[in-house]
C-alpha cells in the first residue's frame, strides 16, 4: 500500500476534537497547577498535581506544535490564534517557533542541515579530527545529566526568550511574547505569592525536562538515519530518523501522541489525536519500528552519527 495516501486518510481536522484537546488540556493545566499551590502543605496532593500539571504543560507544547503545522483546527486562522495564545504558558514564541520547526522538518536527516535540529549530533570522523576542547564540551553537552536540566532549563527560560532566527522571522513578536510572559508570572505572583510562583517554576522544570527527553528520543536511537545530498532520501529520513517510543497508551495520550513522532514526520497534517490511530492501523505491509522503553534508555549512550555503518555509537574507547 502506498503510505502517502494512507496516511492522507488520517490528514482530517475536527474542531470537536480539537477543542476536547485544547481546552481539557489547560482545563487540567489550571486545575493541577490550583492543587498544588493550595495543597502546598500536603506533600503526596502537591507532588502527584505536580506531576500532572508538568505532563498538561508538555501537552500544551505539543499541542502549539500542532497548530503550528496548522494540523489541530480546521482553519489556519483558527490554529494561529491558538498558537498564540498558548505561547505564554509552553514558553514558546509562536511565530518563531513555528518557522524554526518548519526549518527542521524541511532538513531532517540532512548531515549538512544539522542546525535545524533541536540536539546536535556529531559524526565519528568529525570526533576525530576534534581537539580536547572541542571533546570535552561535546561530552558534556551529551551527558543526559547534563543536557536534560540544563537544557531544559536554557531553552524553555533562557533561549525562547531571543530563539534563533529570531529577527527573521518576527523580533516584535517575541518581545510581545516575553511581556505577556511577564504578566502571566506577576498575576501569579499576586494570587499565590513567592510559594505558589516557586511551585509553578519546580514544576514548569520538571515538563521542560520530560520535553528535552522526548526530543532527544525522536530523532536519537541506533538506526536513525542521516545522509548528505544528493542521496538523502526526504520520505526515509521523515520515516527512519524519526522514532516511535512505545511506552503505552496512557504516556501517549499524556503528551498528546508526540511519541508517534515517525509518522508526524511522514505527514505533518496529521492532528496529534489522529496519531495513535493511524500508526496502530497500518495495514500489515508497512512495518515501522517501535522503541520500547529500556531500549529507548540506552539510546542515551549513543553519541556519534558513524557514517560508514550508517548508525549512532557510543563514544570510542
Amino acid at each position: 500500500m502506498d503510505l502517502r495516501r494512507y496516511t492522507r486518510h488520517y490528514a482530517i481536522q475536527d474542531n470537536r476534537l480539537a477543542v476536547l484537546s485544547y481546552f481539557g488540556t489547560f482545563a487540567v493545566y489550571f486545575l493541577t497547577l490550583y492543587l498544588a499551590i493550595s495543597s502546598a502543605e500536603n506533600w503526596y496532593v502537591l507532588v502527584l498535581a505536580g506531576v500532572v500539571f508538568a505532563f498538561a504543560s508538555v501537552r500544551l507544547y505539543v499541542l502549539q506544535h500542532d497548530t503550528g503545522h496548522h494540523s489541530l483546527f480546521e482553519t489556519r486562522l483558527q490554529n494561529e490564534l491558538a498558537g498564540h495564545l498558548l505561547s505564554p504558558f509552553t514558553f514558546a514564541p509562536f511565530e518563531v517557533m513555528k518557522q524554526n520547526h518548519n526549518l527542521h522538518h524541511a532538513n531532517i536527516g540532512n548531515l549538512d542541515h544539522r542546525e535545524t535540529g533541536e540536539i546536535h549530533t556529531m559524526t565519528l570522523q568529525e570526533w576525530q579530527e576534534a581537539g580536547f576542547w572541542q571533546r570535552l564540551y561535546y561530552r558534556l553537552y551529551r551527558n543526559p545529566a547534563i543536557f536534560v536540566p540544563l537544557g531544559a532549563a536554557f531553552t524553555y527560560f533562557v533561549r525562547y526568550r531571543w530563539p534563533k532566527n529570531s529577527v527573521r522571522f518576527g523580533a516584535l513578536g517575541v518581545i510581545l511574547h516575553n511581556l505577556s510572559i511577564l504578566c502571566m508570572l506577576w498575576l501569579l505572583y499576586r494570587l499565590a505569592g513567592w510559594q505558589g510562583f516557586l511551585i509553578w517554576l519546580g514544576f514548569s522544570f520538571l515538563g521542560g525536562m520530560i520535553g528535552v527527553f522526548l526530543v532527544y528520543l525522536q530523532h536519537n536511537f541506533e538506526d536513525t538515519y542521516w545522509d548528505r545530498r544528493p542521496d538523502l532520501q526526504p520520505a526515509e529520513a521523515a520515516l527512519r530518523g524519526s522514532s516511535c517510543l512505545d511506552f503505552g497508551w496512557f504516556f501517549d495520550f499524556a503528551v498528546a501522541n508526540i511519541t508517534l513522532h515517525d509518522i508526524h514526520h511522514f505527514n505533518a497534517r496529521i492532528p496529534s489525536y489522529r496519531l495513535r490511530q493511524c500508526h496502530y492501523n497500518l495495514p500489515a505491509d508497512i512495518a515501522l519500528r517501535r522503541i520500547k522503553f529500556g531500549e529507548a534508555l540506552g539510546a542515551l549512550s549513543l553519541k556519534l552519527w558513524d557514517e560508514d555503518k550508517k548508525r549512532l555509537v557510543p563514544f570510542p574507547e
